[in-house]
């Protein structure tokens, strides 16, 4: 195999055309090769505004191109787990966009095509690949914050288009599979376990019919995490880790910004932040990682950023919040 994974991107998704595809460019093993829209046109715009050399106008045809050796898999979120498979079946490895799945059994069936085909897959989880976790989570292993008990976290977007995808609960949308996705996903990454029993509090939209506001609290063998999630309140993203010496706040936790440094602060001191220790993480590109990363995972034949058993933990929690949302009850994750 070339030192280069040559890349296809199945569709010309606005997220995969102004971040991931652009920053995945300037990956050192990664060569963005093909694009597909079951629009000939929009295809090759797409490929002459990006500098991709092969365009074509349906996915199958980028499926049966030989050179490509993976695919990058941004479609809605209904169509993730159909198309994943088909890319696996066609001989392509595959990096799929957050959530993979919507269901439980849905993750499973992307679990028997991976073992089916021999592919590898992953969850485009991109800020697993980012410095600052990186760094979060060995300060937690090192100790430095005494023993982890809480992590508290917020993610907000204000979003009332009832066009816009992530307001559509067919297509997975609502804030907790959009963004709430990610607070639990980055507190299991801390605690390096999984919670035993969720609990939610959810509020509808009336039109839309999806999660508009949403708050969890998640129970983990060590500690607790909680967090809330909203499509409709001011942006803002905070992350914070509590142990029993020192606190941690993931300043941008989420959207990080690929060309300027981003700064984790340890706090040791119960109320000031002016006594918080203030620790730089350089300017990094976690999409450019992320390809990165999994492209790495090919060539060695070595495990995947995101293992679809990950996946399955966080899909697994994703339900169980849900449920508890709409019995008032805890939810024990099986």
């Amino acid at each position: 195999m070339n030192k280069k994974i040559r890349w296809g991107i199945l569709s010309t998704a606005n997220i995969g055309m102004k971040q991931v595809i652009p920053a995945m460019m300037k990956g050192s093993n990664c060569e963005m090769a093909a694009i597909a829209s079951r629009n000939k046109k929009k295809a090759e715009e797409a490929a002459a505004e990006l500098g991709i050399a092969k365009a074509y106008g349906s996915y199958e045809e980028l499926l049966s191109d030989s050179d490509i050796d993976a695919i990058y898999n941004p479609l809605p979120n209904h169509l993730h787990v159909e198309w994943s498979i088909k890319c696996m079946e066609a001989g392509k490895h595959v990096l799929c966009e957050k959530p993979i799945a919507l269901t439980v059994e849905d993750v499973v069936k992307l679990m028997e095509a991976r073992d089916r085909t021999g592919m590898k897959i992953s969850e485009a989880f991109m800020v697993r690949s980012h410095l600052q976790w990186l760094k979060a989570r060995e300060m937690v292993r090192n100790g430095d914050l005494g023993q982890v008990g809480s992590i508290q976290g917020f993610f907000s977007y204000y979003n009332t288009d009832g066009d816009n995808i992530r307001n559509k609960p067919e297509y997975g949308g609502g804030s907790l599979w959009d963004i709430g996705c990610y607070p639990i996903n980055t507190s299991r990454f801390i605690y390096g376990e999984e919670p035993v029993r969720v609990m939610a509090l959810t509020e509808f939209d009336p039109a839309f019919k999806t999660d508009k506001l949403a708050s969890a609290i998640l129970d983990y063998p060590s500690g607790q995490a909680i967090f809330t999630s909203s499509t409709q309140l001011a942006g803002r993203q905070r992350m914070t880790i509590t142990g029993t010496e020192n606190t941690l706040d993931v300043e941008i936790p989420f959207n990080a910004p690929a060309d300027e440094s981003c700064s984790l602060y340890l706090g040791k001191g119960p109320i000031r932040d002016s006594e918080r220790e203030e620790i730089k993480i350089k300017a990094c590109d976690h999409y450019t990682l992320q390809g990165e990363n999994f492209s790495r995972a090919i060539l060695e034949n070595s495990e995947v950023p995101v293992t679809l058993e990950d996946s399955l933990a966080n899909t697994k929690v994703l339900i169980a919040l849900f449920q508890s949302a709409e019995t008032g009850n805890w939810v024990k994750i099986e």
